[in-house]
């Protein structure tokens, strides 16, 4: 190892020198690619320092392993490893540039089951120059291969002792200095930028592995007493019904469309002075809604589904992979057998095949009697895009298979054409694209987001033509964002100010219109959460939340909470925004004093934890509200034959 100091000849004819290389090389790359992927906040002097030395001791850590192996075999294991962390670090890189957010375990099993619905999509984040992510794996493989380098040989398990316990060490200096400037970072923080930023991305997969690993073991460790603490305070926080709505819809059927990736920006949006949603502008322009303009999405990795989720159970999702994929199992009391016990029938359509979010898992939990999927649509080459069917062929193709369900029915639409990239095929609309400097996104959204206002207009005007519109309550929901951060250049453009971590979070809003039959719609200015729908909805049916445990509360009661969670932590209010550790003052959008809101962040932390023991810990297994019947999801099946014959015997 002298020879390896003493010149810079023994750089490259050093015993060691081929693997102290290789951990340059990769370090340096990936404080690169930290450097132009990632925008992870950056605001002082250590998390400068923090974001160049955190690579450093995963690296010593797995590269270091291969010195472990006999012989030439540490050069193959070497080049292993490189290439692996290369891979890690190139996946989260593609993901980030989409969701800014990083792969997780359990997003990983949302792959395995999603496999295939994601090719179009991951492509268009590809680019040729991103080979270079992998230019220090190949320059490694043909210095060893030309013997520009001398290759690892013999035994170096002494070494291998010392780098790994150098790794130990520069682990523990990164860590004291990055708690010292973000004390309980491994206790209190539901953001993994955060995580990402002090400890690294390979040092945060271990830290997620972990966590993973005792989210599992949670379940099985509780009992029945883990539920009484979660009672007490959920009973505590409930928002009693407004007595004006409450029951206005009692008995009615219930219509819920998930709005594909729908922003509240784009509501009275004009492009060359076309609105781009004239059917939902005129929702609440004649009074055939509410309109909620104040309702942020809280979504997390699993998006959609998470949405669903939240819809469905008035529970946050998981902080980290999607409920539907990893807590399928779990026991719920969800829309679907909250209204069975009313008589209601419940169905589920969707132009996506029943395996995608598994879904065809978790609905049984929920107690769906019936989920229409692709097995059920035309799924022909003129009838398709992105994930699915489009949504005008889709909602036409649901119809029959709507009337034909027995009411009241509680029903469920996911439409699919509003997804990133935003392509439209050729005819499916005349609507002009947006020119704000973002040709393969933004400007494709205002087209995408047009059809779909089409699609929604035509689906409303079948709901009239088969006498159900005067009889049932439709909910329309934005389930997510559609433009990520990644666009913020193109998305000043469009909203004509900078995106600022606190503008950008302003951009989380999404529409929400609830349609009720005999009830005069307004816009609605109460900020709220995705959660807070379900108790909305079920007050509206003459339905009391009072002994189910949901984290949401009505929007329309006086009694609602108006401090919206997100799902890392952060938060909103009609006052004050708390977003990447800071808070602004909403009427001004300047920085604030932090200590005068601390109630208000503690809070949501608590909220978020009280969740998340009901999720990790099936506490609901425990619980059983005063008139619900538990759902058994072995009653329920979702094979076409079989709903074909059960139909044929009614």
């Amino acid at each position: 190892m002298k020879k390896f100091f003493k010149s810079p000849k023994g750089l490259l004819s050093g015993s060691l020198s081929v693997f102290f290389l290789a951990i340059i090389l990769f370090w340096l790359k990936t404080y690169i690619a930290y450097q132009i992927e990632f925008d992870l906040g950056i605001d002082n002097k250590i998390q400068k320092f923090l974001l160049f030395i955190n690579p450093l001791s995963s690296t010593l850590l797995f590269l270091g392993l291969a010195l472990l192996f006999r012989k030439r075999g540490q050069n193959v294991m070497l080049i292993i490893m490189n290439f692996l962390l290369s891979f890690l670090l190139y996946a989260n890189l593609v993901y980030y540039r989409f969701f800014n957010d990083f792969i997780t375990v359990p997003v990983l099993l949302q792959t395995k089951t999603n496999a295939g619905q994601l090719g179009d999509s991951v492509l268009s984040l590809m680019s040729p120059w991103d080979v270079f992510y992998f230019t220090d794996t190949i320059l490694l493989i043909l210095l060893l291969v030309f013997k520009v380098v001398k290759p690892l040989s013999g035994n170096n398990r002494r070494p291998a002792a010392f780098v790994l316990a150098a790794a130990v060490i520069v682990f523990l200096f990164n860590l004291g200095l990055a708690e010292k400037d973000r004390p309980e970072l491994l206790t209190r923080s539901f953001d993994r930028n955060y995580l990402v930023k002090y400890l690294g991305t390979y040092n945060f997969t271990i830290y997620d592995i972990i966590q993973n690993a005792k989210s599992s073991s949670q379940r099985a460790m509780a009992d029945s007493s883990d539920i009484v603490d979660v009672e007490n305070y959920i009973k505590a926080n409930h928002a009693a019904p407004n007595p004006e709505y409450f029951g206005k819809a009692a008995g009615m059927n219930v219509v819920y469309v998930s709005m594909e990736s729908l922003q509240t920006f784009i509501i009275d949006y004009k492009i060359n002075d076309l609105e781009v949603t004239p059917f939902l502008n005129s929702l609440t322009r004649n009074g055939e809604a509410f309109y909620f303009n104040n309702v942020f999405h809280q979504t997390g990795q699993g998006k959609t589904s998470d949405a669903e989720f939240m819809m469905e159970t008035s529970l946050f999702p998981m902080s980290q992979g999607s409920v539907f994929v990893n807590k399928a199992q779990n026991t719920y009391q969800a829309m679907p057998g909250i209204l069975k016990t009313k008589g209601y029938t419940s169905a589920a359509f969707h132009g996506n095949y029943k395996t995608f979010w598994n879904r065809n898992e978790i609905y049984k939990s929920f107690g769906y009697d019936k989920f229409f999927d692709a097995e059920y649509y035309d799924m022909s080459e003129e009838n398709t895009k992105n994930y699915g069917m489009k949504d005008i062929p889709f909602f036409e193709q649901s119809m029959p298979l709507l009337t034909g369900l027995k009411q009241p029915f509680y029903t469920k639409f996911i439409t699919l054409s509003n997804h990133f990239p935003f392509k439209m095929d050729e005819g499916d609309t005349d609507f002009p694209a947006g020119n704000f400097g973002d040709n393969n996104v933004v400007n494709n959204y205002f087209q995408s987001a047009h059809y779909m206002d089409q699609a929604l207009e035509k689906f409303f005007n079948d709901l009239k033509t088969a006498g159900l519109y005067d009889n049932t309550v439709v909910v329309l929901y934005g389930d997510h964002y559609g433009i990520s951060e990644n666009h913020n250049e193109a998305m000043a453009n469009v909203i004509g100010k900078e995106i600022t971590p606190f503008e950008n979070a302003q951009l989380q809003r999404v529409p929400v219109f609830i349609h009720v039959p005999g009830v005069k719609g307004e816009k609605i200015e109460s900020f709220g959460g995705q959660v807070d729908l379900m108790p909305t909805v079920l007050h509206l049916l003459g339905i009391d939340t009072k002994d189910y445990l949901q984290m949401g509360t009505d929007l329309l009661s006086p009694e609602h909470q108006q401090t919206v969670p997100f799902r890392n932590g952060d938060l909103v209010s009609p006052e004050i925004t708390f977003v990447g550790g800071k808070v602004y003052d909403n009427a001004t959008g300047e920085l604030a004093d932090q200590t005068l809101y601390k109630d208000q962040i503690d809070q949501v932390s608590t909220r978020l934890k009280i969740s998340d023991e009901i999720v990790y810990k099936d506490l609901l297994r425990f619980y059983t509200p005063q008139g619900f019947t538990p759902i058994d999801p072995k009653d329920y099946q979702y094979v076409k034959k079989a709903n074909q014959k059960e139909e044929k015997q009614k």
